[in-house]
């Protein structure tokens, strides 16, 4: 059945007015513009509950309806609309039968026709409101080119080939688009279709670097999807590709972050782009673009507009760095407890490497390592946290994702044994940021981590440390800080920032805060750009005195000197903690990491506990000033 009216074509095929068997469930398919895959057919249907599927398109008739219904099957009806006027997207036909469906598969063609037809209109909204709704949205070809949050309008009427795109990124032919549909899992992403039969890497990297200019300083991926693949997207961003045939290709996920500033009229000139291959067997996580079991994984640099691949030695070179503290001085420790917090870093920067190695998420490696330093008693974190003046431990820990900006922290807790974890638990299965004391804690045990008695944590070095503060400000003036007495009450944190190999960025801190602190005080590792920060660029995790580093924002201030500035890492983490914090009147270290993996290890005191790990396995320790520690170069 069809008819035209308005300037849109209506086409149906099925009984519209049967019921929708199941509920429809939030779902995104992207397909590269080829053969259509019945498999991955039926996977959006079963999304849409097996009812009602519009099709929306702007060219031919109602040919994807019919292999819907007829060769793929499981669907009540699918309604096709052929637009032919920007009039249509007010046709009240249209709009009704958008608000009723239970899928919307937009088909391919020539997208600047969406752009010019539904932008700034009812469709629009519809589109948007049908997202909202947790109902399920896919497209091919040109329709996936439009679902990302940047897009390629080709609103010069042509189609960008590699070759001009990298002559030109910023040049009026690449036309990059945004503010049309909002769909949160290509939040920050562009998308291309046809990708490797049509060459179309460079023009990707190209829509990428445009994108930027209008991200208001976010990282944009690419996603690049072949001819004869589906991506199909499960709500909670998981998605696998279905490839038509065993010997079909897959996905590509490219990444933005680029640090070079490029010029209108000027090709294209990076030093580095890396890209991750999803196959069959791979996960891809939306919109992170962090890739599990990745097929491929290749770097490029593009010189005067032309790609050039770079050899595997220089490739995303996986790195961890951790802290155990700054402040410590000679004597504060016998050799033999020297020598025992030089094995516990030395423990945790291989347990994190393990997961590096593993192919895990920069986080896991994270939690991972800073599990082992809550355990050991030599930092002030978990087993060897500090008291507060009352005689309790308050603990403190925050995590924080650089590739999604998801954080969790958690404060003044005193009876969760690794609260590394447990603010992992805030930003991953909770809604909120930050928990603090027993609402914190009820939430430990709602997750099943492991909750100990406050006894856990007591031991006798850190109760002599309070009590010689205590007897300290006694003595002292009445007007005396509450600083006054043990040396330093303030230092004593863990932390570990870690890239790993999908370039992708995490950071972590935990602490007991400060020995002889009162009335709740809480310092700045858990809260997130303080003491913890990560992005797409840049992770950090500091060691002071909490309030200088709350009050300088340092965390996130060194990771903006990197984003906005183009600082590299070393120069923006001296400048904060060597000369804005000790300027200010206080003073720490801190660790940071770079995406191209590089580690600095500023710090304004006697000695820092600190350590890095990279690909080859071995574990590189320092405590003091004087102990020469080799640093990576990065790439």
């Amino acid at each position: 059945m069809a008819n035209a009216a308005n300037g849109v074509e209506r086409h149906v095929i099925g009984d519209t007015a049967l019921p929708t068997p199941e509920t429809p469930t939030p779902g995104l398919l992207l397909m590269g513009g080829g053969d259509r895959n019945y498999e991955a057919i039926r996977w959006f249907l079963g999304k849409a509950g097996h009812g009602h599927v519009v099709v929306l398109r702007a060219s031919y008739g109602g040919e994807i309806g019919e292999e819907f219904h007829n060769d793929v099957g499981g669907v009540a009806s699918v309604e096709t609309f052929v637009f032919s006027s920007r009039e249509a997207s007010t046709d009240p036909a249209v709009l009704a039968s958008l608000a009723k469906a239970d899928g919307i598969f937009i088909a391919g063609g020539d997208q600047s026709n969406y752009v010019n037809f539904w932008k700034g209109t009812p469709v629009e909204d519809a589109l948007n409101a049908h997202i909202a709704a947790g109902k399920p949205i896919g497209g091919t070809s040109a329709g996936l080119a439009i679902l990302g949050e940047f897009l390629y309008g080709a609103m010069d009427g042509g189609s960008l080939r590699s070759p001009q795109a990298l002559s030109d990124p910023l040049g009026d032919a690449n036309t990059i688009e945004r503010d049309f549909l909002r769909v949160p899992l290509l939040r920050g992403v562009v998308t291309d279709t046809h990708f490797r039969e049509r060459d179309r890497l460079g023009r990707l990297i190209a829509f990428i670097a445009k994108a930027e200019t209008l991200s208001d300083g976010r990282v944009v991926i690419g996603l690049g999807v072949d001819e004869d693949a589906a991506v199909a997207v499960e709500g909670d961003g998981t998605a696998r590709v279905y490839p038509l045939t065993a010997q079909s290709g897959g996905a590509l996920v490219v990444r933005g972050g680029f640090a070079e500033s490029q010029q209108r009229g000027k090709p294209l000139r990076l030093a580095r782009v890396d890209t991750v291959g999803v196959g069959s067997e791979s996960v891809l996580h939306l919109p992170s673009g962090r890739v599990e079991n990745a097929v491929s994984r290749q770097s490029y640099a593009v010189e005067r507009g032309r790609l050039r691949e770079l050899p595997a030695s220089e490739g995303v070179p996986m790195v961890l760095a951790i802290h155990g503290g700054a402040g410590v001085e000679r004597g504060d420790l016998d050799e033999a407890g020297l020598a025992e917090a030089r094995a516990a870093l030395e423990a945790a920067l291989r347990a994190g490497h393990a997961k590096l190695q593993a192919g895990a998420p920069a986080m896991d490696a994270v939690k991972a390592a800073i599990t082992v330093l809550e355990d050991a008693p030599s930092f002030n974190a978990g087993k060897g946290a500090v008291f507060t003046h009352d005689g309790r431990n308050e603990l403190d820990a925050a995590v924080m994702d650089g590739a999604s900006g998801a954080a969790g922290a958690v404060a003044g807790v005193s009876r969760v044994r690794n609260p590394i974890l447990l603010a992992d638990r805030v930003m991953t299965s909770s809604a909120h940021v930050m928990m603090v004391g027993a609402g914190a804690e009820a939430f430990a045990h709602e997750q099943k981590l492991d909750l100990v008695d406050p006894s856990y944590f007591r031991t006798e070095r850190r109760w002599q440390q309070l009590q010689r503060a205590l007897e300290a400000e006694r003595k002292a003036q009445p007007q005396a800080s509450v600083l006054t007495g043990d040396a330093r009450p303030y230092f004593g944190t863990v932390g570990a920032v870690a890239l790993d190999a999908d370039g992708l960025l995490a950071a972590g801190t935990s602490t007991g805060g400060m020995t002889n602190k009162r009335y709740g005080r809480v310092g700045d590792a858990p809260i997130i750009g303080a003491g913890t920060w990560a992005d797409a660029r840049c992770a950090v995790s500091g060691t002071g005195w909490g309030e200088y580093y709350i009050r300088a924002a340092a965390a996130h201030e060194i990771c903006a000197r990197v984003r906005l500035r183009g600082d590299d890492i070393r120069i923006a983490s001296d400048a904060v903690i060597d000369q804005l914090i000790p300027g200010a009147g206080g003073d720490g270290g801190a660790i940071a990491l770079d995406a191209n993996g590089r580690v600095a290890f500023p710090f304004n005191t006697p000695g820092m506990y600190r350590g890095w790990i990279g690909a080859d396995g071995v574990p590189h320790v320092a405590v003091f000033r004087e102990d020469e520690i080799v640093l990576p170069d990065g790439r």
